[in-house]
């Protein structure tokens, strides 16, 4: 069975450290990056397939004017650019280390040397959503499919679901919004339910925020899948990189995912618990015990009690039941009351 399937019928979240382009264009920091996230616990590390002639031209806009050497954007896309071989061999690490590989495509070129790499997934981004010709490419292979939502209104949504229904394709939702940092109130987990209602599949979030909490709030609301970008330090260069995680926080993402859900794949029953906890319970919890010495035939006032530890004797929650009632013999401080003491 495909490894993200069997990771989407489990309890466990599939957790996703995205590079994109943090790598710069460098094979050996690609590499690196592997490493951290092996290191982190992470399930999968994902990259770009990125081809400048099959996806860009040179019209293409920056989203935000960042690079130092790259007067185009097309130009940027080609520094991204690794070959088939250097892709088997980044493949080949990730295998080494026991973490899945992803790359999404942007191209139909991709899609052939990814399907080449036996890659498990695919993971289709916001912005290729409208890429029908590469979608249907995508389709021919029977893999699962994790879509991002970040800029797709639901009725682009609706359709796309019900194209990968068609196809028979497991398939998976993210709720994404495409802004880097993302602030908490854009961070949309409600989107989780909706989606997990309107689609009948599993859910996740892909997160921008560069903090762990979405992604912990996330997983408590049942995200099945989580990516998030990974920088080795938050001092890389890159417009990613304020929107990333850097190797701690992935670290302690992984281990806040995964106590979450130990605890919530464990049902308490609160009555046999509390019935184990007798022993514990007769130390902490309190006994009606007389607050002074009192002398035989005494009337019981309330002043006269006291309530106190262990609670291995009359509970305190009795006390309106013996005030008023007379002692049939005397009794000294701390007493623990009886029946019976009274008349």
């Amino acid at each position: 069975m495909n490894q993200v399937s069997e990771y989407l019928r489990l309890q466990k979240c599939f957790i996703i450290a995205e590079v994109a382009q943090s790598h710069d264009g460098s094979l050996g920091m690609a590499h690196s990056f592997i490493d951290a996230a092996a290191s982190c616990g992470a399930d999968a590390i994902k990259f770009q397939t990125h081809f400048a002639d099959q996806e860009s031209t040179l019209s293409e806009p920056w989203r935000v004017k960042f690079s130092y050497e790259d007067d185009t954007r097309f130009e940027y896309w080609q520094r991204m650019e690794f070959t088939p071989e250097q892709w088997f061999g980044l493949k080949d690490h990730a295998d080494e280390k026991g973490i899945m590989f992803l790359s999404s495509p942007f191209s139909i070129k991709a899609v052939e040397l990814l399907e080449r790499m036996d890659m498990e997934a695919w993971k289709i981004a916001s912005g290729e959503l409208s890429n029908a010709p590469m979608l249907e490419r995508i389709y021919t292979t029977s893999k699962p499919v994790i879509i991002s939502s970040g800029m797709s209104q639901l009725s682009e949504l609706d359709e796309l679901i019900d194209t990968l229904k068609t196809h028979k394709l497991e398939h998976a939702i993210l709720q994404c919004t495409t802004a880097y940092p993302t602030p908490p109130e854009k961070i949309g987990l409600n989107n989780l339910a909706l989606f997990r209602d309107r689609y009948q599949c599993p859910v996740g979030l892909s997160d921008h925020s560069g903090e762990i909490y979405s992604g912990l709030a996330a997983v408590a609301l049942g995200a099945k899948i989580l990516e998030v970008h990974l920088a080795l330090s938050k001092a890389m260069f890159g417009p990613d990189v304020v929107a990333s995680l850097d190797i701690p926080q992935l670290t302690e993402l992984v281990k806040g995912v995964r106590f979450i859900e130990s605890a919530l794949s464990n049902d308490i029953d609160k009555d046999a618990f509390a019935e184990t906890m007798k022993p514990l319970k007769n130390i902490f919890t309190k006994s009606i015990v007389a607050q002074r010495e009192i002398q035989q035939g005494e009337v019981l006032k309330l002043e006269d009690l006291g309530f106190k530890k262990p609670g291995t004797g009359m509970p305190a929650s009795d006390y309106i039941n013996i005030i008023g009632k007379k002692l049939n013999k005397t009794v000294k401080f701390d007493h623990f009351f009886t029946d019976g003491d009274f008349e």
